[in-house]
């Protein structure tokens, strides 16, 4: 996998089962990872229930992919997303995927993309099914990407992450001496649940999580390098 910021991802949005209210967001959170070289839209244009998406495609300069639902009952937009998406594969010019669903059709179309040796993100709402989740490298609930509601009192709390999960990713990561690199028990989160991401828990970053979890200890460190940085370690306490 390239550095992120390098990557060239194509991003395939199928807009039968996305919604269209967080595109600004979604593609923000797209150029965290590289660069979209590819935006396609696909379902039936013609039909009123893309209205919301229309007009969201020339502001983000998504390509529409027009696919007539030929029969009923079967779901030509999964087809025509798939199709595109091995042929962009065996192009050869992209480092990643970013699919943009809650359909689980889509979980052997991410298994083979990795199995290519490419990153796949995915995006959706939670009721993404598991298996599709868990075939991305990374996937992310699309309701943490809009922006929040104007502040009224306290902030809500969200549910915690698993303590099982937590302790788990920093027992693996920790050294002899029991501290482990945050950065390296974030990898080991993701690992583990493709879709762990600390604002599905209401906190812009890991480190202001693991500091509100009780169990856990945090200490940072300057970098000795000289450059202003600092590293950031956790332990079990």
């Amino acid at each position: 996998m390239n550095s992120p910021n390098n990557d060239k991802l194509a991003v395939l949005i199928d807009a039968d089962n996305a919604q269209a209210s967080p595109i600004h967001e979604l593609l923000a959170e797209v150029s965290r990872y590289g660069t979209a070289s590819v935006k396609r839209a696909y379902g039936d244009w013609s039909t009123p229930q893309l209205k919301k998406w229309k007009e969201e495609l020339h502001t983000h300069a998504i390509k529409p992919v027009q696919q007539f639902a030929y029969t009923k009952g079967k779901n030509a937009t999964d087809s025509a997303l798939i199709i595109d998406a091995m042929d962009l594969l065996h192009t050869g010019d992209l480092n990643g995927f970013c699919l943009v669903s809650s359909d689980s059709d889509f979980t052997p179309l991410a298994a083979r993309i990795r199995e290519a040796g490419l990153v796949v993100y995915g995006f959706g709402e939670r009721k993404t099914p598991q298996p599709f989740v868990a075939a991305c490298d990374k996937f992310i609930f699309t309701d943490i990407l809009k922006p929040p509601k104007a502040k009224s009192g306290a902030r809500k709390q969200q549910s915690p992450p698993e303590e099982k999960l937590l302790r788990n990713a920093v027992d693996s990561a920790a050294q002899d001496d029991g501290w482990a690199n945050l950065g390296t028990v974030g990898t080991i989160l993701l690992k583990n649940d493709p879709s762990f991401d600390s604002r599905n828990y209401g906190f812009k970053k890991l480190v202001d999580l693991v500091k509100a979890q009780s169990y856990l200890e945090v200490r940072q460190e300057k970098s000795g390098s000289g450059s202003g940085g600092a590293t950031i370690s956790v332990r079990l306490k």
